[in-house]
């Protein structure tokens, strides 16, 4: 583990594997540097890119500095990228995507290429929007040592999961709860970053709200992109995806058949190596 420091003194730690040009993972919410899934991942790219593997600030081995802003994790991005030489690649998972477009866009001389896999938009009414209180719900479900309590807001409001379904994950091993396919962290890894949901929250909340994207918000970055979407998956994904490629005709839409937004990274990886090697 090695760490760098943040422009507002926050820790930030990471694993730097492999050889080749840098390539930094942005994960979405709950995810941390161990996840099993995302090591996978790595273990995947590392004979092709030097992978940068971090805890994003308030999870894991890294620290945090309140308040919170969005700013903050595009300071932490920045703060890698100089680590590793000053230029990278970046690829963010769900809301970790749309934090990938905001470096990009604020970086566009450091960040060479982005990949993004199924960042949240819903751009009309085909899916019902995130509630406008989410971020304080959250923040009111932490505040009273509710952890589970953040956790489940999270699936039930944000990924639109079965309360009933919720229950059972909360309740029983993963691997009980998901016999086949990417099984999410264990309920308490997932009480142990419920904080950060918040944090998440204010990054995707002008996304989820049922808007056409901004136009033109990142179109200071030019350099390629590739935005990817399960063949599984909701249609909004797919819609979100078209709409960001329709404002910036620099990304490219990519469909990864029989996979969902939990996508497996043995799918994942060789998308991945082909786009950043091509």
């Amino acid at each position: 583990m090695e760490t760098v420091i943040s422009k507002d003194g926050t820790s930030i730690a990471y694993d730097c594997i492999g050889s080749g040009f840098p390539l930094i993972l942005v994960t979405g919410a709950l995810g941390v540097r161990g996840d099993s899934s995302k090591d996978e991942l790595v273990n995947r790219l590392k004979d092709h890119f030097t992978v940068i593997n971090y805890d994003r600030r308030g999870r894991g081995d890294s620290s945090d500095t309140l308040p919170y802003t969005p700013q903050r994790e595009i300071e932490d991005i920045d703060a890698l990228i100089n680590a590793v030489g000053g230029a990278a690649y970046l690829h963010g998972m769900s809301s970790g995507a749309i934090l990938v477009l905001e470096a990009a866009a604020k970086l566009p001389t450091k960040v060479k290429k982005i990949s993004l896999y199924e960042p949240p938009f819903i751009i009309d009414d085909s899916r019902p929007p995130l509630p406008k209180d989410y971020v304080q719900q959250l923040n009111k479900a932490v505040a009273e040592g509710k952890s589970g309590d953040a956790v489940e807001i999270f699936m039930t409001q944000a990924l639109l999961i079965p309360a009933e379904f919720v229950s059972m994950m909360r309740n029983a091993p993963m691997a009980q709860t998901f016999p086949e396919g990417v099984k999410p962290p264990e309920w308490s890894d997932m009480e142990k970053v419920a904080h950060t949901l918040a944090y998440d929250g204010e990054i995707v909340q002008d996304y989820l709200a049922g808007h056409p994207l901004p136009e033109k918000r990142w179109s200071a970055y030019t350099s390629p992109g590739l935005v990817i979407v399960g063949g599984n998956s909701e249609p909004f994904f797919h819609d979100g995806a078209t709409a960001l490629t329709a404002d910036m005709p620099i990304i490219k839409f990519y469909a990864l058949e029989g996979h969902d937004h939990a996508v497996s990274p043995i799918a994942l990886a060789p998308v991945l190596i082909k786009f950043f090697e091509g």
